[in-house]
């Protein structure tokens, strides 16, 4: 397995990072060779105090850039993409023809389009409508006839749809909508009583039917993480339970395969995390670097990313190869690191021209920039 793993950093490193060094923030050559998105990210979350930029502008050219547009032709009028709500990518099996509405409306968000933007509005009402927990099957989309089948489905299809619609709402800004916050309350509640169980010890029970996620476990997926992670008031709310969230997820996450029994039919558990997904090695080697980034940023969010030792020797490998102007450039690097999960389509990349050199760096240029301003570290600014 091994052998697959990413790893650009050929030269041996020390397994530690000192985070009271500052970090290079290269503000001057993102807004050069960085899109539209980067360069206003970069202004709005990197530059200093008093810093001055036409952030109106920048969003403006951020509406108006070739992804955005793009994005907002694929939406219908209902608000949907993709005619689902869940998809991370195209499945025949599964009927998905596209990737779906949270992945495409949370995309839109780190791109920086401007939320008063009209494909925001347009999904909106569908999001909130999930929060009501609505019982109307035509909200159940592409889980319709998986609940039509097998009706005790439904309240899991419901969970996992409010997980999903509550995050991307919180992300957008509705953290302090008291319809967001009620959801946000019993999902934190619903996560932090399995972490408190016994279940945590052993969440995968081998059956006739293989290894099956116990039916009475209820962990953190990437959804309920990135939840909480753009709630800070719900975090201080409920210190304890997010401090027991970092912590499980700096354990490791287990290797066994393992499904979702919903009636008679195996999900494979995509969203769920189990501990540290990452899977790096003990010298911080990475197979999946966008995922990577996205975990260490939430963690990052969450106050636990200084905790975590795998966290500490990624970042040793990725911050090594930060040179003198805070460009991130590993030796070997032909083409833009590629994600071999879809969890994170909507986060990576930002930058969609990739044929250059610069243009590959970029994203994680930006990403280990923002990262070490997230865990405190002093920055310089260039």
């Amino acid at each position: 397995m091994l052998a697959a793993v990413f790893d650009p950093f050929p030269r041996s490193l020390e397994p530690a990072v000192d985070f009271s060094t500052p970090h290079r923030v290269p503000l001057t050559w993102l807004a050069e060779h960085g899109n539209e998105s980067i360069r206003l990210r970069a202004a709005r979350e990197l530059s200093p105090p008093g810093y001055v930029a036409d952030f109106e502008g920048l969003g403006q050219a951020v509406a108006e850039s070739k992804q955005v547009a793009a994005l907002a032709r694929k939406q219908k009028a209902d608000g949907l993409w993709g005619g689902n709500l869940m998809g991370l990518a195209k499945s025949a099996k599964d009927g998905i023809r596209d990737v779906g509405t949270v992945a495409q409306y949370r995309r839109l968000i780190e791109l920086g389009m401007p939320r008063s933007a009209r494909p925001f509005k347009l999904a909106d009402r569908v999001l909130f409508r999930l929060l009501s927990r609505d019982d109307d099957p035509a909200l159940q989309f592409e889980y319709r006839k998986l609940v039509k089948a097998s009706p005790e489905t439904a309240e899991w299809v419901r969970d996992f749809q409010r997980e999903a619609a509550t995050c991307a709402l919180a992300e957008a800004g509705y953290a302090d909508d008291p319809r967001v916050r009620g959801a946000a309350h019993k999902i934190a509640s619903a996560v932090s009583a399995y972490l408190r169980s016994p279940i945590v010890e052993n969440p995968v029970k081998r059956t006739s039917k293989g290894n099956i996620l116990d039916p009475e476990a209820y962990p953190p997926s990437w959804y309920s993480v990135a939840m909480i992670a753009a709630m800070p008031n719900l975090q201080r709310e409920r210190a304890g339970f997010a401090e027991r969230l970092g912590q499980y997820l700096s354990t490791t996450e287990t290797r066994k395969t393992y499904s979702i029994l919903m009636g008679r039919r195996k999900l494979k558990p995509v969203h769920v995390i189990l501990g540290d997904p990452m899977h790096s090695d003990a010298r911080g080697h990475i197979r999946d670097l966008p995922l990577c980034l996205h975990f260490i940023e939430l963690m990052a969010r969450l106050g636990a990313a200084a905790q975590s030792v795998a966290i500490e020797r990624v970042l040793h490998r990725l911050y090594a190869d930060v040179d003198e102007a805070g460009v991130w450039r590993p030796s070997g690097l032909g083409s833009l690191p590629r994600a071999v999960l879809p969890v994170s389509y909507h986060y990576f990349p930002l930058h969609d021209n990739t044929k250059t050199a610069d243009g590959r760096v970029v994203d994680v240029t930006f990403r280990l920039a923002l990262i070490a301003k997230l865990m405190g570290r002093p920055l310089e600014f260039v």
